[in-house]
């Protein structure tokens, strides 16, 4: 019993750089662009580094490096 409640409990910790997709909420601390600022720049249907699952949106991490990368600001 205490192996299996050990097993529930286990949780990975990749850092942000390390994964493919983040959340908004790790986007947010992996870029410094504030949380409403991004959830605009997701909403849009053309959006080149989102990834839509249902409801939920998740930011393809390397689409978003290069996407920053080729700005000179963001409105």
């Amino acid at each position: 019993m205490e192996n299996r409640e050990k097993a529930d409990v286990k949780r990975y910790d990749v850092p942000i750089w390390h994964k493919a997709n983040l959340t908004i909420e790790e986007a947010v601390e992996y870029s410094g662009i504030g949380r409403e600022r991004l959830r605009k720049m997701t909403s849009q249907y053309d959006c080149p580094f989102v990834l839509r699952l249902g409801n939920r949106r998740l930011i393809k991490r390397r689409a978003f490096d290069e996407y920053i990368e080729k700005l000179d600001f963001i409105e």
